[in-house]
């Protein structure tokens, strides 16, 4: 397939980039500094342009045939969820259906299988901003009419690729980790390309 990748600098997309490579895929990576982009490849091609930007996001994904977004913004939480809207605005433009978005345990039904840790301190407090960014990312992506598929992991961790996850349990399940790797987040999303159970559902991803 013939993908674009939001966010391909970062340390889920990166991990996108490297692993659809790896499958056969052709790959745009769009990124604000393609210099951040340390992989070379003949099936690689760098996009610079800012996600804000609906003129450069639509020119990025005219021809492609799907989009996966993993967009951050760090504590900030003010690029996730306009980046998102500029994402589905040109895909609807263009008619590219398929969207793969990453957003993070906790949001909606999924704040159930959080600790008072997580719930309290790190998204009610630490992480405030960045959490309302993601509530908004995934009323973007809802209320579209792609065919897209929410990812919501737990906690990144730098480990390795495993696919021995866990993923799809419901809001009140409270005995994952909470934890993942890049890897095998990137993997999982990957996935949902050739997997349409969970098209048009958001869907929890932890060990």
């Amino acid at each position: 397939m013939k993908l674009i990748i939001f966010g391909a600098t970062g340390s889920i997309g990166s991990q996108l980039v490297r692993q659809a490579l790896e499958q056969g895929h052709s790959v745009t990576a769009f990124t604000r500094d393609p210099a951040k982009l340390t992989i070379r490849h003949d099936r690689l091609v760098p996009c610079q342009g800012d996600v804000l930007d609906p003129t450069a996001v639509e020119a990025a994904i005219a021809g492609h045939d799907a989009v996966l977004c993993s967009l951050g913004a760090g504590r900030k939480g003010t690029v996730r969820a306009v980046g998102t809207r500029r994402i589905i605005d040109a895909m609807q433009r263009l008619g590219v259906q398929r969207l793969i978005c990453q957003s993070t345990l906790g949001v909606g039904e999924s704040w159930g299988n959080l600790n008072a840790f997580w719930k309290y301190f790190m998204f009610g407090f630490l992480l405030r901003p960045a959490y309302r960014d993601h509530v908004q990312q995934e009323s973007y992506v809802w209320q579209s009419h792609l065919d897209w598929t929410v990812v919501r992991p737990g906690a990144f961790t730098d480990g390795e690729r495993t696919d021995r996850y866990r993923y799809g349990f419901p809001g009140t399940d409270r005995t994952t980790k909470l934890k993942i790797s890049r890897a095998d987040v990137a993997s999982f999303m990957l996935k949902q390309l050739a997997d349409n159970t969970y098209l048009h559902r958001m869907v929890g991803l932890s060990y």
